[in-house]
């Protein structure tokens, strides 16, 4: 999965995509494309940073900056866009624009979520968070990291089930970087087959987050080989779907994974 942020203050690359409305969809059509012919089966197109510290954006904002890349790649790449919001009505214009899954950070949270999701019979992926973006990282706590999320979501796919949104719609994401320490962090990693092993397919992001930076004192744009490390052993621990910026040189660290774990 090929992160498209088109916001002014992501983390990742600084809002590199995002200038006048015109130059944000081309510069966000340029790395679309070159993130699909790189192999990306999926492409996340967020509208609200969800970076620490961040602050939220109206629906309207969300919906300027999504809505026109989703429709642009839908009509000329052969690739599953995912919607990266929690607001009900996003999801809603998403999907009717042409986006294949719903991807939010509160795990459908907000007030009418659930509702617009089940209307879209769209899948969902759902992922942890303890607090909020905004003061996430405060001082997050748990009892046992893994176990504590493995609990919360079983209370989101029963919340989801009684919405009316089916279980083989769902997808669980354990939210690296989202409310938890560094300790927490490599736990997760570690442990990650406990929750790959409820039966749900995992998707994980943890491309260029401060926990590749805080273990290699490295700055963002120098996380990748740490980010190729930690993607592959999510793979090797039961992640189906890996969200990345780096889409090319993943592509190749999974490939060389999967001839490994699958030769006979």
């Amino acid at each position: 999965m090929g992160v498209v942020n088109v916001t002014p203050d992501s983390f990742s690359d600084g809002g590199s995509l995002f200038a006048s409305q015109s130059l944000c969809l081309d510069a966000a059509m340029v790395r679309a494309r070159a993130m699909v012919a790189q192999g990306a089966s999926f492409l996340d197109i967020g509208g609200e940073s969800t970076r620490p510290g961040a602050e939220p954006v109206s629906a309207q904002q969300e919906l300027d900056r999504v809505i026109p890349v989703i429709e642009a790649i839908k009509a000329s790449l052969d690739v599953v866009v995912s919607i990266d919001t929690s607001t009900p009505q996003v999801m809603l214009e998403a999907a009717a624009a042409g986006a294949g899954l719903i991807n939010d950070v509160r795990a459908l949270g907000r007030d009418g979520a659930l509702c617009a999701v089940a209307s879209t019979a769209l899948p969902v992926c759902l992922m942890h968070m303890q607090g909020d973006p905004k003061t996430m990282q405060d001082n997050p706590g748990y009892e046992s990291v893994v176990q504590d999320i493995g609990d919360y979501f079983e209370q989101r796919i029963s919340e989801c089930e009684r919405a009316g949104i089916a279980a083989h719609n769902i997808l669980l994401d354990p939210g690296f970087g989202f409310g938890k320490s560094l300790a927490h962090n490599l736990q997760l990693l570690k442990q990650l087959q406990t929750l790959a092993n409820k039966g749900l397919p995992l998707l994980v992001g943890m491309s260029r987050k401060s926990m590749i930076g805080n273990v290699l004192n490295r700055p963002v744009d120098e996380r990748l080989h740490g980010g190729l490390a930690v993607a592959v052993m999510a793979y090797e621990r039961g992640a189906h779907i890996v969200r990345v910026h780096d889409v090319g040189p993943t592509v190749d660290a999974l490939r060389m994974a999967h001839a490994v774990i699958n030769s006979i």
